[in-house]
Order: structure tokens, then C-alpha cells, then sequence
């Protein structure tokens, strides 16, 4: 029962576009009401998109609020499989919901995922004067006593903040994951001062909910969960560098219709490598705080898909799905 979750194409290809037209009548879905990141998503890209040329007008941006974004899945499979002219924003969420059944039944492989661009990467944090010094002093401090340690995050327990923990865990080769102890707590910033406080020992979260507290020298990030060190905290190390290859980030990213053309796939793949690739979208990023995470067409459908299995795996283990 549920309890409440570049590498991009040749940039030469795209000038094929200009050989068939470019994209006349583009959409972008935004799975939610007007601002966060779905609409951001949609908003930015579509803009960046018309700016650099890969489509010949501006992408008219829907929101489709509704079931955690099972609304505007719901009408792309049934409704709309094969529009070419259709893209439709998502993110981490989007694939811990389908991993958790949360779409009414409804699978992943009933969408193309297109690509993601950019990231808000996973950390784990602790408070300044925690004993703990690394990732692995604290995963080893969880395999020796599991009670030892609670962590805190924003997403309830079986959401992503709870998940990035149990990745971390069962790639350090700990399997007994129903004894972590984890609350789930109304946002990062919550968790954060449950964590400084010392009511939990570790907090789970992204990287901008933590930014102003390690500013103030609040914390200590142990780990940030990304491929690479982040632009702007090279001091922070990988969960890969400290031995625990886990890569868990909140990705802002892209699907479309399962029932378009290959060509059409391509076409859109071409033309978010070309926005991932661009001095607009990187201004972007860095005005809204996001890391670079860039895999697009059959590299990220690759992702999506070893994600969603893992995050259904660990989702039936601890009990939020049968």
C-alpha cells in the first residue's frame, strides 16, 4: 500500500532541421499550476529554444496541473501519442511516481524520455560539529547500529529525500534498509534545523536547499551526489570520490509521445542538446541555482529506465508499494 516519490547528438545534425522546417506549433505541458520547476522548465526551455532558432516560434507553455503530474501523463499516453509537436516537462518526481504507481497504473516505457539538462544535485549534510567527517564515517556508523543515526528531508517517507539515503546504503552493500530511520519533514529548510538542532543526525535534500545554511557555517555537506563536483563547491566532495558510486540529483528535464517517428525523437534530442549547449541556457542555470547534468535521447531513456527500477526495488522494500 502506498503511504505517499551530452551525452547530446552531433550539433550538425540539427542543421537537418532546416532541410524539413523547424518546429512551427510547439507545446510544452507543465505538469502543475504557474511557477516551480515544471513551469520553469517549460518557460526557460521553450524561451531558449525560440531564442537560439531550433523552433521557428515560441513554445506555447500549458499547465496541466493535477496527481503529481499524472494528469498531463494521462492525456499525452491516451491523448496525444503521437503528437510530434508535443514536449512535456519533468523531473526526479516524475520518474519516483511512475517507479511507485502513482499514475493510475500507468508505466514509464508509455513515454519517450527526451532528455535532462540541468539539475538540483542530491546532498547529504550534517551539523558543523557532527563527529561525522565523510559520507562513509556516517554509512558505516548506520551499518554498525542502524538506530544510531535519523535522517531528516522534505519529501515524505518513500519520497526522493528518502531514497537518495537508501541508494547511498545499498551501494556501501547495505541491505536491511527498513531499519533506517528516516522523518519526513515539510521542506528542506525544516529538516535542516531538525539536523542543526540535533534532533536528527543527518539531513537529505538538494544542494539549493542548504546553500544559505552553509553559508552561515550552519553545516557540513558530506557528500553531494552528482558525477562531477558542482560549479561553486569544489570543496564538496562526490559520493563516488568517498567509494559510494551513487549519482541521485532532482533532474529538470523533458518526455514526449511514445508514438513519434524516430525522426521526430531526434529532431527534439538535436534541439535540447542545442539549448543544453548554449551561453542562454547556461545563464540560466546559474541564475536559478542548478548544476550541470546533461543526457539526451537514448543515454537518458537509459537512465530513466535503471532509475525507475531502482526506485520501484526500493520501494516495495520498505513497504510503499506491495
Amino acid at each position: 500500500m502506498r503511504k505517499n516519490s551530452i551525452a547530446g547528438y552531433a550539433v550538425g545534425a540539427l542543421l537537418g532541421l532546416g532541410l524539413t522546417g523547424t518546429v512551427s506549433a510547439a507545446e510544452c505541458i507543465a505538469p502543475a499550476n504557474p511557477g516551480g520547476g515544471w513551469d520553469f522548465t517549460c518557460r526557460t526551455i521553450g524561451k531558449i529554444m525560440h531564442d537560439i532558432g531550433v523552433v521557428d516560434k515560441p513554445v506555447q507553455v500549458t499547465n496541466m496541473a493535477g496527481g503529481g503530474g499524472g494528469l498531463a501523463f494521462n492525456h499525452v499516453v491516451n491523448e496525444r501519442n503521437e503528437d510530434a509537436d508535443l514536449i512535456v516537462a519533468a523531473s526526479s518526481a516524475t520518474a519516483t511516481r511512475l517507479a511507485q504507481d502513482a499514475y493510475g497504473g500507468l508505466k514509464a516505457d508509455q513515454v519517450r524520455f527526451l532528455g535532462a539538462i540541468g539539475a538540483d544535485p542530491g546532498v547529504i549534510v550534517v551539523a558543523k560539529d557532527s563527529p561525522y567527517q565523510s559520507l562513509t564515517d556516517l554509512i558505516d556508523s548506520v551499518k554498525a547500529d542502524p538506530g544510531s543515526v535519523t535522517f531528516a528531508g522534505g519529501s515524505a517517507v518513500g519520497g526522493f529525500d528518502h531514497l537518495k539515503v537508501l541508494m547511498a546504503l545499498g551501494r556501501a552493500g547495505f541491505t536491511d534498509i527498513r531499519k533506517v530511520k528516516y522523518i519526513g519533514l515539510d521542506g528542506g529548510a525544516d529538516a535542516l534545523t531538525q539536523t542543526i538542532g540535533g534532533h536528527t543526525q543527518a539531513m537529505t535534500g538538494d544542494i539549493s536547499e542548504v546553500v544559505g545554511f552553509l553559508k552561515a557555517d550552519d553545516v557540513r555537506v558530506l557528500a553531494v551526489m552528482t558525477e562531477e563536483r558542482v560549479p561553486g563547491f569544489e570543496h564538496i566532495l562526490t559520493a563516488r570520490e568517498q567509494g559510494i558510486d551513487v549519482v541521485a540529483v532532482n533532474w529538470r528535464g523533458l518526455y514526449v509521445p511514445r508514438g513519434i517517428s524516430e525522426d521526430d525523437y531526434r529532431k527534439w534530442s538535436d534541439a535540447l542538446a542545442t539549448v543544453a549547449a548554449s551561453s542562454e541556457w547556461a545563464a540560466a542555470m546559474k541564475a536559478n541555482g542548478l548544476a550541470p547534468f546533461t543526457k539526451v535521447g537514448p543515454d537518458f531513456q537509459d537512465y530513466v529506465n535503471k532509475v525507475v527500477g531502482e526506485i520501484e526495488q526500493l520501494s516495495r522494500k520498505i513497504g510503499v508499494i506491495e
